[in-house]
């Protein structure tokens, strides 16, 4: 299953973190765990595309309120492009699956307060976001344990083991 992901970092941090292989390395392995699981979980298509863009508080908080006309800052944010009804001829081209955008101050912030890496909790951020494009959401607590518990399987599928202690968490997207 091919999966091409942009990459885009905007703020300084350590190298290792932004490396793109590990990033197209995490979300080819997330599609095939998502589609291994669940056939119907993506529309046929020759390929997937996303974009995934690292940033600091003020690039977010103005996303944030442009588009959820919130005022401040949040970890990540998901805009998924597979929202509407897909012509057939879309599974000629790559499918684009949409942008995740995620903030690397709020992440040091709330890597801290859950005692891991700024890695773990990118990775942690990352698979939220990408979710998110294939459909999941939050709106009530029982929907968020659900969503937080699959977030946890995609990030052993990629060796990022976490303790987290499922009370709410402030994912924004």
């Amino acid at each position: 299953m091919q999966l091409e992901v942009s990459i885009q970092t905007c703020v300084s941090f350590p190298e290792a973190v932004a490396a793109e292989e590990i990033w197209q390395t995490r979300f080819h392995r997330w599609l095939e765990d998502v589609s291994s699981e669940n056939a119907e979980a993506l529309p046929e298509a020759r390929g997937y595309e996303l974009s995934f863009r690292l940033t600091d508080d003020a690039e977010i908080q103005s996303l944030n309120r442009q588009y959820r006309h919130k005022d401040q800052p949040t970890d990540v944010l998901a805009f998924a492009a597979l929202e509407a009804e897909l012509p057939p001829a879309v599974a000629e081209v790559p499918l684009y699956l949409g942008d995740i955008v995620v903030s690397v101050d709020t992440a040091r912030r709330q890597a801290q307060q859950q005692g891991h890496s700024l890695e773990t909790e990118l990775t942690w951020l990352a698979a939220h976001g990408f979710l998110h494009l294939l459909g999941w959401d939050h709106p009530d607590e029982a929907s968020l344990q659900a969503m937080l518990e699959r977030q946890v399987q995609l990030l052993d599928c990629v060796g990022e083991a976490i303790a987290i202690d499922f009370s709410p968490h402030s994912s924004g997207s």
